[in-house]
């Protein structure tokens, strides 16, 4: 058995490109125990089996601005702009790379993307939980107020003096 990795170093190497979670090739590589140019020829000789959403090849912008959030050396590094692979990717991954590291590696970084989405889940529940509640108490708040407004136009009422009822003149 191979010795598991942190989970902590796995959710570390997850970055949010295109809204959507991604892992990049370089990092994939490193877990699996491979060169980065050995997975990615992989990858090459089984293009029907990564269409666009499993991955995709980052611009330079995304490059140089996920960089900055990795801080990378600016000096030797890649000669090509990395590819990153989506959850759906890495799946597939484990058709391609069959060795009993990245296979492992693999079952953890699906079980850590399960985590996430049901994290993302619960999250989103409790969210429409608290706009409800603030509806709720934004309702109220008018409710008050309006009870107050009627409040104040009966206090009003009482304060002004009343027509005599009755068969008497109003001057006695």
């Amino acid at each position: 058995m191979l010795p598991i990795i942190p989970d902590n170093i796995l959710v570390n190497k997850i970055y949010e490109l295109r809204d959507l979670k991604v892992m990049l090739d370089s990092d994939l590589a490193e877990l699996y125990g491979v060169e980065t140019k050995r997975l990615n020829e992989q990858v090459s000789r089984n293009p029907d089996r990564f269409p666009e959403d499993f991955m995709f090849q980052l611009t330079e912008e995304e490059w140089l601005n996920l960089k900055s959030q990795i801080a990378t050396s600016s000096w030797g590094g890649r000669r090509k702009l990395p590819y990153v692979f989506t959850e759906h990717g890495i799946l597939m991954l484990s058709s391609v790379l069959n060795s009993k590291q990245a296979i492992q590696v693999n079952i953890q970084i699906v079980r850590i993307f399960t985590r996430i989405r049901q994290l993302f889940s619960e999250n989103t529940e409790l969210k429409l939980e608290i706009e409800e509640i603030k509806k709720k108490l934004s309702n109220h708040d008018k409710n008050i107020e309006l009870v107050f407004g009627y409040l104040d136009k009966l206090i009003d009422q009482k304060s002004k003096p009343r027509k005599r009822i009755g068969f008497m003149p109003d001057e006695l």
